[in-house]
């Protein structure tokens, strides 16, 4: 299983390959629901703004949630999915 999936890891300490795998579970969603921002705009932000760091944490825990279900065979609740 990989360390995405600790819960008593803290998701700052993801190291940079799991930061990536991270962003690749939302990035799509994130850009779709933020049609007028990107989310390496999101990322550059959130180092100035509360209110865009608040909303990155947001979106990466969602990430993390995602990558637990992959880990473990749940099914993806995400956004992500074929019609």
């Amino acid at each position: 299983m990989s360390s995405i999936a600790n819960k008593n890891r803290p998701l700052a300490a993801a190291d940079a390959s799991e930061r990536e795998y991270l962003d690749l579970l939302v990035r799509s969603d994130y850009e779709r629901c933020h049609p007028n921002d990107t989310w390496e705009d999101l990322k550059r932000r959130s180092r100035f703004s509360k209110e865009d760091k608040g909303l990155l944490r947001d979106w990466i825990a969602l990430a993390a949630q995602r990558a637990t279900a992959k880990g473990s065979n749940k099914p993806d609740i995400g956004f992500n999915r074929a019609a």
